[in-house]
C-alpha cells in the first residue's frame, strides 16, 4: 500500500444505518451519566454547604469501587454465552438499574448534618456507579466489535460521539436549570428534580442498542471446561495482566488518561473562577456563562468530529489525533485571556479551540482500541474487547478518580471559603485560574508525546485482520 492509498470499505463491512443509530443513542445514554453526576456534585457543597474535601471523597471512593468493578465486568462480558449475545443482556439491566438508582440518590433535603448527606451520597453512589458498570463496560465493547474494517470503526465512533455530544450540549446548563427561581425554591430542590428526568432518559435510552444492534462476535462457540471459582479468578486476573501488557493499548491508556482528565480536573475550577472571579459571587450569572460555553464548545465539537474523521483517512488516526491535540492546546491558552470580568464572554473564544480535544478524543481513540484488539487476538488467540474496554475506561475513572479528590484539595488549598461570597482573596482568585488552565495544557502535552509513539497503522491493521481471517477459516459474521 503506498502513501496515498487506503483499504476500501467493504459491503459486508458496513454496519447497517439503524444499528449506528442505535448504538449512538446508547453513547448518548452512556455520556449522559458521566457528565450529570460531576454537574449536579457541586450542589453538596454550594447547595447544602458540605466541606469540599468532603465532596471530593464523595468523588474519589465511588470512582474507586467503579474502576475495581469494570476489569471484572469485562471479563464476565467476554466469557458470557447467551441467545442474546455476550454484551446485550448486561447492557439492557444495567440501563435500568442505573437509572432508577440516579433518580433517587439525589433526594436530599436541607437541614441535615454533613455526616448524613456525605454517607447517604456516598453509599448510594457507589450502588449508581456498579450499575453503571454494567452496562457501561458491554457497551463500549460492543462498540469495538460491531464491524471489523479500519475506517467503518472510525465511522462508528463518530456518529456515536456526535450524538453523545448532546449531553454535553445539555449538562452545562444543569447548574442554571438547579438555580433558576422561576422552576424551583432552590437548588437542591432544583436537583431533585433534575434527577428524576435524567433517571428516567438513562432508562429509556438505554435499551435501546441492547435491543437494536448486533454483536459481530456474539456467537462465538461457548468454552465448555467447567471451572470453578478460584479458576475463574486466576483466569481474570492473567487476562488482566495480558492486558497490561499489550504495549499499544497501555499508550492509549495513557493518553486518554492525560487528556480527559485533565481537561476534567481543569474544568473542576470554572464554574469557581465564572462566580467568584469573573461575576464576584452571582450564580446566576456565572451559571448562564457556563451554560453558553459548554454549549459553544460543544456545538464545534459536532464539527470536529466528522473533521477528525475525514482527516483521519487521509493521513490516519495517529496524525489525526496530533493535531486535534495540538489546536485544543492553543484553546485552554485561550481561557485565561477570556476569563476577564469586563467582557466576560470572551471566554467563548476559546471554546472552537477546546471542542479539538474533546471532540476528536473518544472518536479516535476508541477505533484505535477496536485495532488494538485485533492485535490482541493475533497475539492470544482471544477476543477480549470487556476486558480492552473495561480497562481503557478504568484507566479513565480512576484519573477522573483523583481528578476529583484533588478538586477537593485544591480547592481547600488555594484558600477558597464558600462562607467569604465574592470576598475570596486574589490569591485564591489566581490559583483558580492557574488550577483551570495550567492543568489542562500539561496533561495534553504529554500526551503528545505518548500518542506520537503509537504504530499500529492501516496496513498493519489490515494485514493482522487477513491474518486473522485466515486463522479463523472464514470471516466472523
Amino acid at each position: 500500500m503506498s502513501k496515498s492509498e487506503h483499504y476500501a470499505t467493504a459491503p459486508e463491512d458496513r454496519i447497517p444505518i439503524k444499528h449506528k443509530a442505535a448504538y449512538a443513542i446508547g453513547m448518548l445514554v452512556n455520556n449522559m451519566q458521566a457528565a450529570a453526576l460531576p454537574a449536579m456534585v457541586v450542589i453538596l457543597n454550594l447547595g447544602l454547604g458540605m466541606n469540599p474535601a468532603l465532596v471530593g471523597l464523595i468523588a474519589f471512593i465511588p470512582r474507586i469501587v467503579d474502576a475495581m468493578t469494570d476489569p471484572m465486568m469485562g471479563y464476565i462480558s467476554d466469557n458470557t454465552r447467551s441467545r442474546f449475545g455476550r454484551r446485550r443482556p448486561y447492557i439492557f439491566w444495567g440501563a435500568i438499574s442505573a437509572g432508577i438508582i440516579f433518580a433517587l440518590m439525589w433526594q436530599l433535603h436541607a437541614g441535615h448534618s454533613q455526616s448524613f448527606y456525605f454517607w447517604t451520597f456516598l453509599t448510594a453512589s457507589i450502588l449508581f456507579f456498579c450499575a453503571y458498570t454494567v452496562y457501561a463496560t458491554p457497551f463500549i465493547a460492543l462498540g469495538f466489535e460491531m464491524s471489523p474494517d479500519y475506517h467503518e470503526r472510525t465511522r462508528l465512533q463518530g456518529i456515536a460521539n456526535w450524538v453523545g455530544q448532546i449531553a454535553w450540549i445539555t449538562v452545562p446548563w444543569f447548574y442554571a436549570i438547579m438555580y433558576s427561581k422561576r422552576l424551583f425554591d432552590g437548588p437542591v430542590q432544583g436537583a431533585r428534580t433534575l434527577a428524576i428526568a435524567v433517571g428516567i432518559f438513562i432508562v429509556i435510552g438505554g435499551i435501546v442498542p441492547a435491543i437494536f444492534t448486533r454483536e459481530y462476535f456474539g456467537s462465538m462457540p461457548k468454552d465448555e471446561t467447567k471451572k470453578g471459582f478460584w479458576e475463574n479468578l486466576g483466569d481474570f486476573f492473567k487476562g488482566f495482566a495480558i492486558t497490561f501488557k499489550c504495549r499499544p493499548f497501555v499508550k492509549l491508556c495513557a493518553a486518554t488518561f492525560l487528556i480527559f482528565n485533565g481537561f476534567q480536573l481543569g474544568s473542576s475550577f470554572s464554574i469557581y473562577v465564572m462566580v467568584y472571579y469573573v461575576f464576584g459571587g452571582d450564580n446566576n450569572k456565572a451559571g448562564t456563562l457556563q451554560g453558553w460555553f459548554g454549549t459553544t464548545t460543544s456545538i464545534f465539537t459536532l464539527g470536529v468530529i466528522p473533521l477528525a474523521i475525514w482527516i483521519s483517512t487521509k493521513v490516519g488516526k495517529k496524525k489525526a489525533l496530533l493535531l486535534t491535540i495540538s489546536a485544543s492546546l492553543v484553546g485552554y491558552a485561550l481561557k485565561w485571556v477570556g476569563y476577564n470580568p469586563d467582557y466576560p464572554y470572551l471566554l467563548l473564544v476559546a471554546a472552537p479551540f477546546v471542542s479539538f480535544g474533546i471532540g476528536s478524543l473518544f472518536t479516535l481513540i476508541c477505533a484505535m482500541v477496536a485495532d488494538v484488539c485485533d492485535y490482541d487476538e493475533l497475539q492470544t488467540g482471544q477476543r477480549r474487547e470487556g476486558m480492552f474496554g473495561a480497562i481503557y475506561w478504568w484507566m479513565v475513572k480512576i484519573g477522573m478518580s483523583v481528578a476529583g479528590l484533588l478538586t477537593g484539595l485544591m480547592l481547600n488549598a488555594s484558600g477558597f471559603d464558600v462562607a467569604l461570597g465574592g470576598a475570596q482573596s486574589a490569591k485564591t482568585l489566581f490559583l483558580l485560574r492557574v488550577f483551570d488552565v495550567g492543568t489542562a495544557m500539561a496533561t495534553s502535552a504529554l500526551a503528545i508525546l505518548v500518542i506520537a509513539t503509537f504504530d499500529i497503522t492501516e496496513e498493519k491493521s489490515h494485514e493482522i485482520r487477513l491474518e486473522l481471517e485466515k486463522r479463523r477459516g472464514k470471516p466472523a459474521i
